[in-house]
């Protein structure tokens, strides 16, 4: 059994990894930033005993310090890391170069950047440090994007973000491997997640699917499923690794 923070595991992807984790026999603390009644929602559909729900706005460097101490204290210490809070694209971080204002532009990768980036790298210099400090071994997971291969034209600060959170989780597997902490990233594409039922279900909804061979989208279990390969006993060694999890929709070479 491992102590879990999962972060922006309020609903969609988080929800399912903290549902999954849970349903191993591990203890999760379920992060959010404002939305408390899904968070609490996510607690009550973890099997098992010992959960937590934690709130903080990890854009800002306090915030991330309150929510890994508070997710130490009700666990008894932070074994396993999921950075999954993000701001993803949607209507208000819209910001396609030829035609948004400069206000907008900025303020899309301001907001992007601390969300998508630092918060993680924060929050992982934060766990880290605990288990070197407990002499540990640990996992911590990040939660990227096909985005950072294939570009984001109308999105391009969250294209970036998650390419930037890629490298950082590769140089953190170097920097913690001699700490017995492990690294890896997930890159999923499109998912199904409650936020995106609305254009899954418009006119754009068929031309999303078909971007697979599949014929569908990803679901957040099966990204779900990734992070339990990449955070069990077995995985040590996929440590630096990014999977893939698109349905073959996107081909690296």
């Amino acid at each position: 059994m491992a102590n879990v923070l999962v972060t922006g595991a309020s609903r969609g992807i988080g929800r399912a990894i903290a549902v999954a984790l849970a349903g191993r026999g591990d203890r999760v603390a379920v992060h959010y930033g404002s939305d408390r009644a899904s968070a609490e929602q996510t607690l009550g559909l973890l099997a098992g005993t010992g959960h937590t729900v934690v709130g903080g706005d990890l854009s800002r460097p306090e915030g991330a310090e309150t929510v890994v101490r508070a997710a130490a204290q009700a666990l008894g210490g932070i074994d396993v890391l999921v950075n999954n809070a993000a701001l993803a694209p949607s209507a208000r971080h819209h910001h396609p170069i030829a035609t948004v204002s400069y206000e907008d532009w900025q303020r899309s990768w301001r907001e992007m950047i601390d969300v998508d980036l630092i918060a993680a790298a924060n929050v992982t210099y934060l766990v880290a440090r605990r288990l070197i400090a407990r002499g540990s071994a640990g996992v911590i997971v990040n939660i990227g994007s096909r985005g950072a291969f294939r570009g984001e034209p109308e999105f391009p600060a969250y294209g970036a973000a998650k390419a930037a959170l890629h490298a950082f989780g590769q140089s953190m597997a170097v920097a913690l491997a001699p700490h017995d902490i492990a690294v890896a990233s997930v890159a999923p594409g499109f998912v199904s997640s409650e936020r995106q039922a609305e254009k899954l279900a418009g006119p754009t909804g068929d031309s999303v699917r078909s971007e697979s061979p599949f014929g569908r989208v990803g679901t957040p279990e099966e990204v779900a499923h990734a992070v339990l390969y990449l955070t069990s006993p077995g995985a040590a060694w996929a440590s630096g690794a990014i999977l893939d999890l698109n349905g073959a929709s996107h081909l690296r070479t």
